[in-house]
């Protein structure tokens, strides 16, 4: 029998940021093995973050109350919205999926795995 095996490579990367309510005000050596602490949105938004917001629509288009909660300028529709935004990356780099930051993780697994799905469907 003719038998094709086919692995799809699954990693979680996080990035902390400290623009949504100061919420990470340690300093790189302090915290867990993550990335290094960057800017998500505004005028020194890492290049990753511009990248990943320019490939999916924005999840919403109100911040609530900005007000001393987010620190940046200037506010534009497709920012990320607060911590826990997340993106999904295929393996050719090219995102696929953006999350707004308080939905069910239980969504973010079911859509996940479909996409998985689909990729082993297409290898077939």
């Amino acid at each position: 029998t003719n038998i094709t095996y086919v692995y799809v490579g699954f990693n979680i990367l996080g990035f902390p940021c400290n623009q949504f309510g100061m919420q990470e005000p340690g300093k790189n050596n302090e915290i867990l093995s993550l990335f290094e602490k960057v800017d998500v949105n505004g005028v020194n938004e890492h290049a990753l973050f511009t990248f990943l917001k320019n490939a999916c629509p924005p999840v919403g288009d109100s911040f609530g109350n900005p007000t001393n909660r987010l620190f940046w300028e200037p506010l534009k529709i497709n920012d990320i919205k607060w911590n826990f935004e997340k993106f999904l990356v295929g393996p050719d780099g090219r995102p696929v999926m953006r999350w707004f930051p308080r939905v069910n993780v239980s969504e973010v697994k079911a859509d996940i795995l479909k996409y998985f799905r689909q990729l082993v469907q297409k290898a077939d």
